[in-house]
């Protein structure tokens, strides 16, 4: 195991310490849009297609220019199996390798920033690399680089759009910042750890759940950065502000606040620790420690509180009966009974997000489900989690996804969207699940 006080060399350090002073702010072009931005769909072009991607180093043409990733395909990959799509970038002077293999800090323990062995064979992760061994996303070609692999993945992999993910430390984290100005239709959440405005900001006016952390003796990118990343997002998310509790010097521990008064589904944790510019902090002592870090754990319990993918079957498992039919996406899903919902309504300026609670009140197990109801006029959906939604205006009927189809009596389910609006939030109406009137509380 390598035990080391930073990741970075003195170069490295050097020149962060020069683009913070200088206050870089890059303007990013948004430039082509992936179609899985809208977040509607709930599963990508690759779901069912036999994949040719593979684990391993991958070459792609970007804005004229020949860039690579390392891509992290699950153990026994099922094509029909919607996963979670995870994003690591590397810092100044690092590279994809390096976040891939976590051998920086400790090897396979810390690889994909410590979230590879939580993951369980449940996500796809991507490590790319940056030009010149950064992030500057001059004229927004690193956004665009983003944009090009997920076109090249999700077309060739079963990916759930509602749980694309990013992170990264240093410029790592000034990328990840980044995506969610610029892509907050794409991304579900971001992590950003010591992180500082790098890569640039272009949009930023959306809310996107956030995780920041930063240590509170920062002498690279000193912890105001952070805390000015993560304010962006606390009045984006419509939270409401403080000033959280950080650890006092010395003390070698770190404090974790999750902001009240957030849109629903978007919250904002901010996690202060005892140390200095280093992405793998330990409580009790000091430097970078792949086994110790608590940093790993506190990020996928924010990743995964957006809704889980179901894990591929274990080969043990026998397939289903070759001669009972999949049910006909025409067709209603088995089971409609009694339902109760409940909505809740966040609204800015023109736009919104909605939380939707549904409970089966009947007596029989619900295997499938269908959600109808209408939006009021000059609302349209732009995006949403734990269910696919079709159309994005009027009459709207939301599907579950691969995780969450079965609700037992008594049972609830929380989905959600996010849209714009013309002049009226109010909450949709005339719910009804598969085909059965549902009432409101």
């Amino acid at each position: 195991m390598s035990r080391r006080k930073s990741i970075f060399g003195p170069i490295a350090l050097a020149a962060l310490m020069v683009l913070a002073a200088a206050g870089t702010a890059l303007s990013a072009n948004p430039g082509s849009v992936p179609a899985a931005q809208s977040g509607i769909l709930a599963a990508t072009a690759g779901c069912g297609k036999a994949p040719t991607l593979r684990s391993g180093t991958h070459t792609i043409q970007s804005s004229g220019r020949n860039r690579s990733y390392i891509l992290r395909v699950p153990d026994n990959y099922n094509n029909n199996n919607p996963y979670r799509l995870v994003f690591g970038f590397h810092w100044l002077n690092g590279s994809a390798t390096d976040v891939a293999t976590g051998q920086t800090v400790q090897r396979d323990t810390w690889a994909y920033y410590g979230l590879l062995p939580l993951s369980n064979n449940s996500t796809i992760f991507v490590a790319p690399q940056g030009l010149n061994s950064g992030w500057a996303n001059s004229g927004g070609e690193d956004v665009t680089f983003v944009d090009d692999m997920l076109r090249q993945i999700e077309g060739d992999l079963c990916v759930e759009t509602t749980q694309r993910f990013a992170l990264g430390f240093s410029y790592g984290g000034a990328m990840s910042y980044a995506l969610a100005c610029a892509r907050p239709n794409v991304f579900r959440a971001v992590a950003v750890y010591g992180g500082a405005q790098l890569s640039g900001c272009s949009g930023g006016s959306q809310p996107v759940a956030y995780f920041g952390a930063h240590g509170i003796r920062d002498g690279v990118l000193n912890i105001s950065n952070g805390r000015s990343l993560r304010d962006r997002f606390v009045r984006n998310n419509g939270c409401t502000a403080q000033n959280p509790p950080e650890p006092s010097q010395g003390s070698l521990t770190h404090r974790s606040t999750t902001y009240s008064g957030c849109a629903s589904g978007y919250p904002v944790v901010w996690a202060a620790f005892d140390e200095g510019h280093i992405a793998a902090p330990q409580d009790g002592a000091p430097g970078d420690s792949g086994s110790r870090t608590w940093l790993p754990g506190e990020t996928w319990r924010f990743f995964t509180q957006f809704g889980g993918t179901t894990p591929p079957p274990s080969p043990t498992t026998p397939p289903p009966s070759p001669t009972t039919p999949p049910p006909s996406p025409t067709t209603p899903p088995p089971g409609g009974g009694a339902c109760r919902v409940t909505a809740e309504v966040n609204a800015w300026n023109t736009g919104l997000t909605e939380q939707i609670t549904i409970t089966n009140t009947g007596s029989s197990t619900i295997n499938g489900w269908s959600l109808v109801f209408t939006l009021p006029g000059g609302q349209t959906i732009t995006g949403g989690w734990n269910a696919s939604y079709s159309p994005t205006s009027g009459q709207v009927t939301a599907r579950n996804v691969s995780y969450n189809g079965t609700l037992a009596p008594s049972a609830s389910v929380g989905i959600g969207f996010q849209a714009t609006h013309t002049g009226n939030t109010g909450e949709p109406s005339s719910f009804t699940l598969n085909g059965a009137a549902c009432t409101v509380s």
